[in-house]
């Protein structure tokens, strides 16, 4: 297990990278600080701009050509920060509201370890992505190589949970997270001056009834056993008090776990929208993109997932059959190179991800850093 003097070079890491968020695709100090500990280590194969500003170090040991990759995520929120903590954000409106930072520090650690203490025998790859929470990163990573160029048999990540206490472990074989849509429909009218409303065709209104209509893409369009969510998240006119608007901009969020859903709530979309602007004599525009896709766990590597987390967390601590969430995870394109799985691990009882009163519990690096390296021995495990 961690040493106490690693746990506390962890914490100190940790920290730093919390008082010092970087933006997706802007993380140049954080790959720094990354490379400048992975050299510290003595892992001297470093790959660097790996999807604009990431980073993948290697690392061999022995004979077996196995190899097995872990990830971490190490971008911030554009969220201002108001734990008042001492080692809170010193850049207004960044901060690590997700815990990348514990996760980045957590896989620092495991590469300390497997660097001074091996116990394994193949290559692991170490991969710090950029720009997961705009669901960039990873394909920009795979762009630039990541499953080709640098290969793998396997890939794991992990993330923190709040409500979840400190030293416990969730994962599941199958879907585990959502994908996640966004659509924006534009709504076009004919504008005029507020007192005059019969000479008008009013993007407001025609907006406020497909909004309403939206609410049956899927109480009457998906099958109610698919987990499905359709949200409006924004609606804006010309915002002029005293003229009927020309135009509205509807934008909105929708989470699935199947592409046949995703499928289904865009034509639900296009049909209700269109339809629903003819009836007030207006047009639409709509666009809709496909941001996450499904985060859907390889089974035998959930298995594997289990094993390791049995030998860290203890099995009373480990539930291998955690419900299915609707938030999204990038990690879910890295399963589209390579089996693997993603967990979660307790982050005690803290402020919800996405706060700006969260924090990381540094309680738990020591728990995601021993398995990682317990994952990687018993993957990568030298032949007897």
């Amino acid at each position: 297990m961690a040493e106490a003097i690693l746990i506390e070079q962890m914490r100190t890491w940790r920290r730093h990278l919390h008082q010092n968020p970087e933006f997706g695709h802007q993380e140049t100090e954080t790959a720094a600080f990354v490379v400048d500990k992975l050299h510290s280590f003595g892992i001297s194969d470093i790959k660097t701009g790996i999807g604009k500003t990431g980073v993948v170090a290697s690392l061999s040991l022995g004979s077996s050509d196995r190899t097995i990759a872990l990830r971490a995520d190490m971008d911030c929120l554009p969220i201002h920060e108001t734990t008042n903590l001492p080692y809170a954000s010193t850049k207004p409106d960044l901060m690590h509201a997700c815990g990348h930072d514990g996760h980045t520090t957590m896989l620092l650690g495991a590469a300390a370890r497997l660097a001074s203490e091996g116990g394994f025998d193949g290559t692991v790859h170490f991969v710090f992505q950029p720009a997961e929470e705009w669901g960039q990163g990873m394909q920009s990573m795979i762009a630039d190589g990541l499953g080709s160029a640098i290969k793998f048999d396997e890939i794991y990540g992990l993330h923190n949970m709040p409500g979840l206490p400190v030293g416990q472990f969730e994962t599941r074989a199958g879907a585990f997270m959502g994908a996640e849509d966004g659509f924006q429909i534009t709504v076009h009218g004919t504008g005029g001056h507020a007192s005059r409303p019969h000479e008008c065709s009013d993007a407001i209104v025609c907006a406020c009834s497909i909004v309403n209509e939206l609410q049956t893409v899927v109480s009457r369009n998906i099958d109610p056993a698919d987990l499905a969510v359709v949200s409006v998240t924004s609606i804006a006119g010309d915002n002029v008090k005293n003229a009927i608007s020309s135009t509205a901009r509807i934008e909105g969020d929708c989470r699935h776990f199947s592409d046949d859903v995703s499928k289904k709530i865009e034509t639900s979309i296009r049909r209700i929208a269109t339809g629903v602007a003819t009836a007030h004599g207006c047009t639409v525009d709509v666009t809709y993109d496909r941001v996450f896709v499904p985060l859907i766990n390889d089974a035998d590597a959930v298995d594997h997932c289990v094993n390791a987390a049995n030998a860290v967390f203890g099995p009373d601590n480990v539930n291998a059959n955690g419900a299915p969430m609707g938030a999204s995870e990038d990690f879910a394109r890295a399963l589209t190179l390579a089996p693997g799985a993603f967990a979660i691990i307790g982050n005690g009882d803290s402020a919800p991800l996405h706060n700006s009163g969260y924090d990381f519990h540094d309680d738990a690096l020591g728990y995601g850093t021993d398995w990682f390296v317990e994952l990687t021995r018993q993957r990568l495990k030298p032949k007897s």
